[in-house]
């Protein structure tokens, strides 16, 4: 974490900050594009399981703020601090909070879990990585209620997220976009 003379400490590193932009712009195109440019569909899904695989990795080997092991918590702290946003008492971090990190992880499953039943239904017509395997011989229209469910349940979560992002702003003065966009956040509050 790097201090600035402004009262701004850099949280976000460039990979996390363009990870993010580009899991939000790939999962917009896929989900804009089902049924209608499957090409572009297809590569936006695989867009998302490579950036998985990467955030996977610099959650175990990244920066302070990136690493898994710095912002995960048990359900008890996540529920105790949902409770406190609630009641507008929230504790501010400068890093994820606890909702912020349950969101990560599930968000990560969800989107995980909506390519992987994409690529299944691919390999119904023998397409994709998946095609000759297991996944091939299961029924087209199963696999697609799968995958619309799980792209469904990830849009629902994406909601949340922003309705999460927009009550922390509120509730901490600070604007978390920005903070997404350039990387800092203003260390005048108390933090952890």
């Amino acid at each position: 974490m790097t201090q600035h003379s402004n009262n701004t400490v850099k949280v976000w590193d460039p990979l996390i900050r363009v990870f993010h932009w580009s899991l939000a712009s790939f999962f917009i195109i896929a989900y804009l594009t089902e049924g209608e440019v499957m090409p572009l569909h297809a590569y936006a899904g695989y867009g998302i399981v490579a950036l998985v695989a990467f955030r996977l990795i610099w959650g175990m080997i990244g920066t302070h703020h990136a690493r898994f092991r710095n912002f995960v918590t048990g359900p008890g702290t996540t529920v105790n601090y949902l409770k406190d946003i609630a009641q507008g008492k929230a504790k501010r971090f400068i890093g994820h909070n606890p909702a912020g990190a349950a969101m990560i992880v599930a968000l990560l499953l969800m989107v995980t879990l909506t390519a992987f039943s994409g690529m299944a239904l691919l390999s119904v017509d023998g397409e994709g990585p998946l095609a000759n395997t297991f996944f091939a011989t299961m029924k087209e229209h199963d696999l697609k209620e799968v995958h619309e469910l799980f792209a469904n349940l990830t849009v629902l979560l994406v909601a949340l997220h922003v309705a999460g992002v927009i009550a922390s702003s509120w509730l901490h003065k600070e604007n978390l976009v920005r903070a997404m966009l350039n990387g800092k956040k203003t260390s005048d509050h108390s933090s952890q």
